[in-house]
């Protein structure tokens, strides 16, 4: 059986998304790969085994292209309501906060937020499915 371990992003600005990610949602640098022409950098945090890499291209200095096919990175929290007002303190301009209850019966909560290079995430109220 195959198990996720992480899914990668070119960023233009390390700094800056390496900030995003520790403000937002706790993710640090667990390992630093530098090679001639770009750098890896895998971040992660103590709730869960899976990695965010983020790709530096060294040169790059136009943002990239996201083009129509990235959907968006979803990550689930146990309190939205307080994990919203958060981001907002932060300054990170979470989107509205959405109850998504087709039929009346609630399916999710959650908001998105865009990281620094313009990566749309999810952030998922724990339950049911979002675990």
């Amino acid at each position: 059986m195959a198990k996720a371990i992480h899914t990668m992003i070119r960023v233009l600005d390390e700094a800056r998304s390496v900030d995003f990610y520790r403000r937002a949602f706790g993710l640090e640098v667990a390992h630093r790969q530098d090679f001639e022409t770009f750098t890896l950098l895998y971040l992660s945090n103590a709730e869960s085994d899976f990695e965010v890499e983020l790709t530096v291209n060294k040169g790059q200095t136009e943002p990239y292209d996201l083009g129509n096919g990235y959907g968006h990175l979803a990550v689930s929290v146990e309190d939205i309501d307080a994990e919203h007002a958060r981001f907002e303190a932060e300054g990170l301009n979470p989107r509205k906060l959405v109850e998504f209850a087709p039929g009346g019966t609630r399916f999710a909560r959650f908001f998105f937020v865009a990281d620094p290079d313009g990566y749309q995430i999810e952030v998922l109220e724990r339950g049911g499915r979002f675990k």
